[in-house]
């Protein structure tokens, strides 16, 4: 799980270096897409896949579907690394070997909570649980450290590093690993499978592409192709919940939704999910484009040092993670995700408060506050959908809380992303045209430049390239200027100090959202009720105590 979801994270930031390697500006116009899709692939495929992944768990077995989901992301790993083009052909063989990757990874998330359900008791699942999702959300943020150093080094070896891992966890899987779980004979929900992963795929990737300018509008969300896609998502997906209540053997049993604890923790999964990746994607761009140029760093060296000064955040999770589970174990899920959820909604506010040119330690006690919020709701969470479902139904459960997880990472970059645009939008244009102007660069190209979309800005800073740079230098303005003029616009400072103020404006509503979404989740934690396990009474409990255990509170 952690080799799984280091991946999702170690390619955002090596992308400078990857695009390097394979000769490609993505800030070029009609490559963009190329940027969105090699973040975007393994995520959706991930999302979309876990679901039916795991219902296969539950018919040929779990173990199964597990060690070929490792053989399967090894493999893609190695073709990811020998990569043999350049330039859009380049990209396309990284964009479809992220997808195949995608679908190792999503049978690796799909069945290893199922098989730790299976292999441990009710009162220790909190515990095996809780060090199962400290590894896959820890995975997320040391993918950014390791990013970092081994692109520094060369781009390819950023996907060497799961070869290793990958084979001897393949071998160890088929040596060790033993069949326990509950398996019923089934055929395969051609009509769910097919409704499911074309409706969720239309809507990942057009509320992604809602990022992206339309005609004179700073997001896409008038584009009907957008619009379009966001429709028949919905339709399909709608078609989907039809079907699943009519066919014989049903690709997701519809009635697990009734269950309270089950519905509401995936909710509350989903809103954390979002959040916790719109944290990510904007303080990356926070450090990078502002933060850390201001204090001295390159442009070309602030991915490696955004991870280093994010691992606060992964610290916070490592210590709260397992010890929450465990604490869930013997107290009920209620308590440990709804108080986490708050935390995390508070160090959204705490992010607001404090200056964009923040003094460090402030900053890093409130991403060590953040992780402790996250790590404290994550094993609860999660033991609360495993336990609340019948052992034959662990595969399917597994997988919709797979969906749940991988859908709200792919959903928080259209999400936040276009909040963020749209708080730059109304600040932006006037702030970067009197700023180029006072410098000398014509009127005209500092209004064009100005008036371009957002997303360009924030592009530039979330891959490490030098913004103002990228933005006047095919212009020729640059050539231009009086070299003083010019060293001072391409400058360590320039850019940071005209994007702090509109950044601020962005993130008041980027973090007020975030912060909102996790007050749901925090709601959802605390309804979905405490110690809740399936047909599963204890029987070391009083009898008050098996009625809880059993939901009747």
């Amino acid at each position: 799980m952690l080799m799984a979801t280091i991946n999702s994270s170690i390619v955002i930031i090596s992308l400078p270096a990857i695009f390097r390697g394979i000769h490609l500006n993505p800030l070029e116009a009609g490559n963009v897409s190329y940027l969105l899709w090699i973040i975007m692939g393994f995520l959706v495929v991930s999302a979309v896949l876990v679901v039916t992944l795991g219902r296969l768990g539950d018919i040929y077995g779990r173990v199964k579907m597990y060690n070929l989901g490792f053989a399967v992301f090894t493999a893609f790993s190695v073709l990811l690394s020998v990569d043999p083009f350049h330039g859009g052909a380049g990209a396309w063989w990284l964009i479809l070997m992220r997808v195949g990757q995608g679908v190792g990874g999503a049978m690796l998330f799909a069945n290893s909570t199922a098989i730790l359900t299976d292999a441990f008791p009710s009162h220790q699942r909190g515990m095996a649980l809780g060090i199962n999702q400290v590894s896959a959300i820890a995975g997320s943020f040391l993918g950014l450290v390791i990013g970092g150093l081994l692109s520094e080094w060369h781009w390819r070896a950023v996907f060497w590093v799961s070869v290793p891992i990958g084979i001897l966890g393949t071998v160890w899987g088929y040596r060790s690993l033993v069949e326990l779980g509950e398996r019923r004979p089934a055929k395969l929900d051609i009509p769910g499978n097919v409704t499911f992963g074309l409706g969720l795929t239309s809507l990942l990737v057009a509320i992604t592409y809602g990022i992206q300018p339309y005609r004179d509008h700073a997001t896409g969300w008038t584009n009907p192709w957008v619009l379009g896609g966001i429709i028949l998502g919905v339709v399909l997906l709608s078609a989907f919940v039809v079907i699943e209540q009519r066919v014989e053997h049903p690709m997701v049993s519809i009635g697990l939704f009734k269950i309270r604890a089950f519905a509401l923790a995936n909710i509350a999964g989903l809103m954390a999910a979002i959040g916790r990746g719109g944290l990510q994607f904007m303080l990356i761009i926070w450090l990078q484009g502002i933060w850390l140029p201001l204090h001295g760093y390159s442009y070309e060296s602030t991915p490696l040092w955004a991870g280093i000064y994010l691992l606060p955040l992964t610290i916070g999770f490592l210590v709260a993670g397992p010890v929450s589970g465990w604490l869930s174990d013997r107290y009920g899920a209620r308590w440990f995700s709804t108080g986490g959820s708050l935390l995390v909604a508070l160090s959204f506010v705490l992010l607001l408060v404090i200056p964009v040119n923040f003094a460090y330690w402030a900053f890093a006690a409130i991403l060590l506050l953040s992780g402790v919020g996250s790590g404290l709701f994550s094993a609860p969470n999660t033991t609360a959908v495993m336990n609340s479902v019948p052992a034959h139904e662990r595969g399917a459960a597994s997988g919709i809380r797979g969906t749940v997880f991988n859908s709200g990472s792919s959903l928080s970059i259209g999400v936040f992303f276009s909040l963020m645009i749209v708080g730059l939008a109304n600040v932006l244009p006037r702030t970067l045209t009197d700023g180029l102007t006072g410098q000398g660069v014509s009127h005209k190209v500092a209004a064009e430049i100005g008036n371009l979309p957002p997303v360009g800005s924030l592009f530039a800073s979330f891959l490490g390239y030098n913004p103002i740079e990228s933005l006047v230098g095919p212009t020729g303005e640059l050539d231009r200027l009086p070299q003083s003029n010019a060293d001072k616009l391409t400058g360590k400072e320039f850019f940071p100090h005209l994007m702090s103020g509109p950044f601020h404006h962005g993130l008041v509503i980027v973090f007020g959202a975030a912060a909102l979404m996790m007050v749901v989740a925090a709601a959802a934690s605390w309804w979905a009720g405490g110690k809740y396990v399936h047909d599963e009474p204890e029987p070391e409990l009083s009898e008050a105590g098996a009625g809880e255990a059993l939901g009747r509170e």
